[in-house]
């Protein structure tokens, strides 16, 4: 198992800033997001090139700080569609560049039609939402499979694949053997189903066999009739059920702590290490 960090959850800014946070915590891997925490990195066409993309992969594995995820969500159901044609050209450069980057699977929520809020809205459980999904990553996928990398895609609740079985109907029609998945528990919760987190890891479990690639570790509180994001440890998760699933699934996983950073980091890390060591 491998504990990991998004780069921009690191609370620094610049790539030789981003390693040494990471040689001070002790972090050997991270969700490499260039353009969330370089400034010179934007998330735009032509933003990438075989200078930029290598020196980022070498600085990386010089330091010995490997990349289980490069993301570059985008919306696929965004009512701009100049923006959703943009987007696309970004995710693709970053599946040409991805081996440059030091990781060959590039990542993406499935979005909402609320555009830039990407939260619930009835026309993401239609069937045309999912036909516009299914047709982006089709072609994602194609293109990455003739650049030899992989596309990851990401369910949550409130966006068109919200469920374990809405997303494995996607991967099932996109009928592509290089797309993998990033399993989040928390993405796929809301107030009617919160209590059922472990049924549902359990068939993500099930449902995904080898594809999960990268876990997503979080944790919550319901307050007010509402779910919300604490760190690991600080919420109603049952760790050792969690974690002793995920274990059983894949000794080696990446677990990806989303979200987790500041004075949180250093306390997160030795929790989720002493769990998976008991478990």
């Amino acid at each position: 198992m491998q504990i990991a960090f998004r780069t921009h959850d690191l609370g620094v800014k610049g790539l030789d800033n981003a390693i040494a946070k990471c040689g001070e915590c002790g972090i050997s891997a991270v969700q490499l997001v260039a353009y969330k925490f370089m400034d010179e990195i934007k998330y735009a066409p032509d933003a990438l090139n075989e200078s930029n993309t290598f020196a980022i992969g070498s600085a990386l594995k010089q330091a010995e700080i490997k990349v289980p995820l490069i993301g570059a969500y985008f919306n696929p159901v965004h009512s701009d569609k100049e923006k959703v044609a943009k987007c696309k050209a970004v995710f693709k450069e970053y599946l040409k560049y991805s081996e440059n980057l030091g990781c060959n699977i590039v990542g993406s929520e499935t979005g909402s039609f609320n555009d830039d809020k990407w939260t619930y809205h009835p026309l993401n459980r239609t069937e045309e939402a999912l036909q516009t999904v299914i047709a982006t990553f089709k072609e994602l996928a194609a293109y990455a499979k003739s650049v030899g990398a992989f596309v990851g895609m990401e369910g949550a609740a409130g966006h068109v694949c919200y469920d374990v079985k809405t997303l494995k109907r996607a991967v099932d029609e996109i009928n592509a053997d290089n797309i993998k998945i990033i399993f989040d528990i928390y993405n796929y919760l809301d107030a009617d189903n919160y209590k059922e987190y472990l049924n549902i890891l359990d068939e993500g479990l099930k449902t995904f066999a080898d594809k999960i690639v990268v876990f997503h570790i979080k944790d919550c509180v319901f307050e007010d009739g509402k779910l919300k994001q604490v760190a690991p440890s600080k919420g109603m998760f049952d760790f050792d059920k969690i974690l002793g699933r995920i274990k059983a699934y894949d000794k080696n996983a990446y677990l990806v702590l989303e979200g987790t950073s500041g004075d949180d980091i250093l306390p997160c890390i030795k929790f989720i290490n002493e769990v998976w060591e008991r478990v």
